[in-house]
Parts: structure tokens; sequence; C-alpha cells
């Protein structure tokens, strides 16, 4: 029987002296196969977790085959060593032993792709720049937007058409609530999709629509972040991206409670928010009621018959009224039993004049107790968010609807509210939304919606009319241009459907138990452990063109997510002393 050589060992890639960069050789010791190999790291070579490398084989007909992967194992042995008291007796220097220190090596990309296994012995380097680019089919991606670093500064990209439509669409981003920093990644997605050249002439007239939930950290977007240091800015510089503010801003927080002018809810952001409510004509001739009642339930419960049967019959009562008067009338029984026309201007107006015996029996064929309960929660949910309708406001009076596509970036500030008012704003803006890409009939322009706590809006266990926006938002939200950023604490409370759809996905730190959970089977075993200890700033990324998910990290942020952030309130005056007193001059 002839005897095998062993093939010479390739020529280093081209990408500069090889002493320049950290690798070393592909292990024999260990099966190599064409998904996976070792490669045991040369003395004085450093080889991490996260690394890209790629090692070069030839064909039996000499055609050169590369293997280009991700570092997701690193270990260090004694090689002689049996025993763990041995490493005693090494360290004492009475019993000689070497050091293996080896990385496993998962292969993401075979160029070209001949299914053969790299060849025990031959050279293996850590690759940066456009060898870096090619082991991750950025080269491939026509169309792609920075997303992020690598720990050496790479900039790290994803597809556009799985963000826009043409392939897929939808972002999930889990974690830990505030140690994952779930909302400062998916606003530095759309800062990125916004301020890059991955939108082409989409750019201009692609709008974001994103629902403030937490504190008011997302109501200072147009206004530059004072900290932001010089180290950060070259991140920036590395993404290809301006390190700013967002451009184009319009700022909507709830109306106050207590009826008079209406003028917004906020805290410290004064200047630049407008108000926002809905008119008790807009009310019922949208049939808003259902989103009242947002909590979830279930689907088959008589609760959501009633609510259906009260909508038409409110559509009614605004179709025949005045068009220009912001208040219904209803016609109901007074105490001596003669019919008396009442004005509803507010929720709690509506809640008393359906609450009078047999308004509701004559209309609605439901069990009494049924009656009782959509009374009871009627009543809860005007104490709780019944300021944000109202019918009282003159003819003459302007509009205060919340106008998405006025702006670029339109932020919508519901942390104030009650979690029924949230549920309410939330679903009743989704739903036009949806109206008015359906009745555009196009998928541009391009409309990214981001909401944080997902799982609260679509859970997985019960119904709620929210859900059911947001599941068509993710089933043919794609085909109407509409791809949603949705982040949740736990991804297994959120509804599947949604989950399915989304076309990338993302984590950030993760509680142990959380990321053991199917909903995460994208992560790899490794990835999965170091998802509960990553640190703010630091995320793991999957998409459908990479095979294995990727650690990276973003830029502190551009703009500013407090007041103290601020240049011109860290620096002088209070901005918005200095706004008002610009005003009075005028």
């Amino acid at each position: 029987m002839a005897e095998t050589k062993a093939q010479p060992q390739t020529a280093a890639p081209e990408m500069g002296p090889p002493e320049m960069w950290d690798g070393g050789v592909v292990l024999g010791s260990l099966e190599a196969t064409p998904l996976e190999f070792w490669l045991g790291v040369e003395t004085g070579r450093i080889v991490q977790l996260d690394d890209l490398v790629v090692s070069e084989t030839t064909t039996p007909s000499g055609q050169p085959v590369r293997f280009y992967g991700v570092v997701d194992v690193v270990r260090k042995k004694y090689e002689g060593a049996l025993f763990d008291s041995d490493a005693f007796r090494v360290t004492e220097g009475v019993m000689p032993a070497d050091i293996s220190y080896a990385a496993h090596v998962q292969v993401t990309r075979i160029d070209p792709e001949i299914f053969i296994p790299p060849h025990p012995g031959h050279r293996a380097w850590v690759v940066r720049g456009e060898e870096f680019q090619k082991a991750l089919y950025f080269d491939r991606m026509e169309h792609r937007v920075p997303i992020g670093l690598t720990r050496t500064g790479e900039p790290v990209f994803a597809n556009v058409d799985f963000l826009d439509g043409t392939r897929g669409a939808h972002v999930s981003v889990s974690g830990v609530s505030g140690v994952a920093t779930k909302t400062t990644y998916a606003t530095f997605l759309l800062y990125s999709l916004f301020h890059s050249r991955s939108l082409g002439a989409d750019t201009v007239n692609s709008k974001a629509l994103i629902f403030n939930v937490k504190g008011e950290d997302l109501l200072w977007l147009d206004k530059p972040n004072a900290r932001l240091d010089e180290e950060s800015r070259s991140e920036y510089q590395r993404l290809e991206l301006p390190a700013g503010p967002f451009q184009s801003v319009a700022l909507y927080a709830p109306v106050n409670r207590g009826g008079g002018a209406p003028v917004p809810d906020t805290g410290q952001r004064k200047v630049g928010v407008e108000p926002y409510l809905w008119t008790m004509r807009e009310f019922c001739k949208d049939r808003l009621l259902r989103f009242c009642f947002a909590e979830a339930e279930d689907a088959r419960a008589q609760l959501s018959y009633v609510i259906t049967q009260v909508e038409h019959f409110l559509a009614r009562l605004a179709a025949d009224g005045d068009p220009g008067d912001p208040a219904i009338h209803m016609t109901v029984p007074a105490d001596d039993g003669t019919p008396q026309q009442r004005a509803l201007e507010t929720l709690h107006d509506l809640a008393e004049a359906l609450s009078v015996p047999g308004v509701l029996e004559g209309t609605i064929h439901a069990a009494s107790g049924t009656l009782d309960a959509f009374r009871r929660r009627l009543f809860g949910a005007a104490s709780r968010m019944g300021h944000l309708i109202r019918g009282d406001l003159s003819v003459a009076s302007r509009s205060y609807a919340i106008d998405w596509q006025a702006k670029q970036v339109t932020v919508i500030d519901i942390h104030n509210l009650h979690s029924i008012g949230q549920m309410f704003v939330v679903g009743v803006v989704l739903k036009r939304l949806m109206e008015t890409k359906e009745l555009q009939g196009l998928a541009r322009p391009l409309v990214f919606v981001l909401l944080d706590e997902l799982n609260k809006y679509a859970p997985r266990e019960g119904w709620s009319p929210i859900q059911d926006v947001i599941l068509d938002m993710a089933e043919r939200g794609r085909s109407l241009g509409v791809s949603l950023l949705g982040a949740q604490q736990t991804a297994s409370e959120v509804e599947r459907r949604v989950l399915a759809n989304a076309s990338i996905k993302v984590v950030g730190r993760l509680d142990h138990a959380e990321a053991e959970r199917t909903e995460y089977g994208f992560l790899t075993k490794v990835a999965r452990l170091r998802a509960t200890m990553l640190q703010p700033g630091t995320m793991i990324v999957s998409q459908p063109e990479i095979p294995t998910p990727l650690l990276l990290g973003f830029p502190f942020p551009a703009w500013a997510t407090r007041i103290a952030e601020v240049p011109s309130a860290t620096d002088g005056p209070d901005p918005f002393e200095r706004a008002a007193k610009d005003r009075r001059e005028r």
C-alpha cells in the first residue's frame, strides 16, 4: 500500500504579512469536518472568542478551498497531565508538560462551496478588513446597514432586504430590563437606517413611529448628547455614520387631566411637545371602544360580543349627528320614563348613559352579568384614561391627532399613562397606521414601529384587540412596508407568530432560566451561556444570511437620553426658559 504523504501547507491568505496576524494550524488530534474544526494556537499568539479565522486547503485537482469561521470555544490544558493534581506538579517543576491552546471554529462560509474538510496542519489566521467582510457574507449584501462593531472594531452589517420587506421584515430584541439596553439598541438601528445610505432613495420618505414606554428617555432624540466622547465619535466614523441627534422628529404626549385648554402632560421636556387626544365623535365613529378593554382574555368570552355590538350602536350615533360636533348625543330614558337627549362629552358620560336601565338591554341580547361586567370595566377605563377622550372642544379648535407622517421620526409618549391608557393609545395608533397603509396600497414609504414591552401587547396566553393588530402587522406588514421592532424582557411570553415572523433576532443580557427556553434556539450553547453575562452595550445578533449568531457592541447614543445630556441644559441657562423668552419677545 502506497504511503500517503501529508499535503504541504498553503500560503497565508492575502491579508498582509503573516507575522501581523494571530493564528495557528488546524489540529489533527481532533476531527476536522466541513462545518467545524479545531485550531491549535501558536505560542505567543492570541485567539479569542468571536474572532473570525480562515484556513485554506486544496482539492486533489489542486483547486484552493477557503474555510471561514467564527471562534466559539477557546480552551487551554496541560498535555501529558492525567490528573487534576498534576497541575500542581507542573507548576512546581517536578513534572514536564506542554500547554495546549486551542480554539473551536464554527464554519460560516466555504469558498467555493466544495464540502471537504480542512487539512490538519494547514495554517489558519484571524482575519480583518475585506477578509472579515467575506467571512460573514457582507460582500454579498447589495443593501446593507451597519448594526454594530466587533471587539476589534470591525463593522458588522445586516441585510436591509430583511428589514424593508424585500425578503423579510421585523426585529425582535430580548433582554433583562435595565441591563440589556434593548430600546437603546433598537433606536440605534433606526438611527443607522436613516443616517446611512442603506435605504437609498427610500431614506427621505421613510418614517419611524416610536412609543416611549419608560421615563422620558426617547423624548430627547432631537438633541445632541453632550456626553459623547471622542472614542464614541470614532466608533460612528468606523460605521460611516454621523455622530449627532435624529434630524426630523415630532414629539407627542397625552393631553393633561382636568379639562381646560389641552396641553401635553410631560415632565422635564416641555418645549416642542404636542398634546394628543381623540374626540368623542372619533372614538365612536372609528369604533375604538374595544381598545378600552385591551387586557388579555378568552376570545370566546361573551364580553367581546358585547363590545362589538356597542361599537356598532355608537358608530350609528356618530353617523347621525353633526360631523363638526366633537360630542355625540344619545337618547336615554329619564327617571319618569320619558325620552331624554344627552350630550356625551367624556368617557364617563358614555359609561353613565350606557348604565341607564334599558339602554343596553334593549339593544344587545346578552346575560345581565355580562352587561354588568362590561359597565364595570368601562367605568374603570373612564377613570384611568378618560382624559384622552374629549367632546368639549369647539369646532374651531385645532386637531390634536397624532400625525406620524409629518416628520421622519414620531415619538409618542405613553409612560405617564395607566396600563389601560397605554394599551388604548398603542392599539388605536397601530390600527390607524395599518388602515392608512392599506388605503395607500403601496409598500413605500417604509414605516418602522418601535414598541417596547411587546409581551404586554401581544401576550402568548389570552386574546386582546391589540394582539390582533400586532399579529396583522407581523404577518402582513412586510407586504405593506411596515416593519416592527419589538422589544421585550422575555420572548417566551410573546405570541409565537410574532416572533416567528421576525427576520432579525437580538438578545442582550438574559436571565439563566429564560436563556434555556426554546425561543432562543437560534443561539448556540455557548451563546446562551454568554447571554447571561453580557454587559450593557453588547448584544448577540442572529440574521438569516449568517449561519451563526454574532456578538457585537454599538456606540454610545449620539442623541440625548435625559435632560442632563442636552448641551444647553448642562452649559448655560435652562433651554425651556430661554425658548419661552424667545416666544415672548417675538
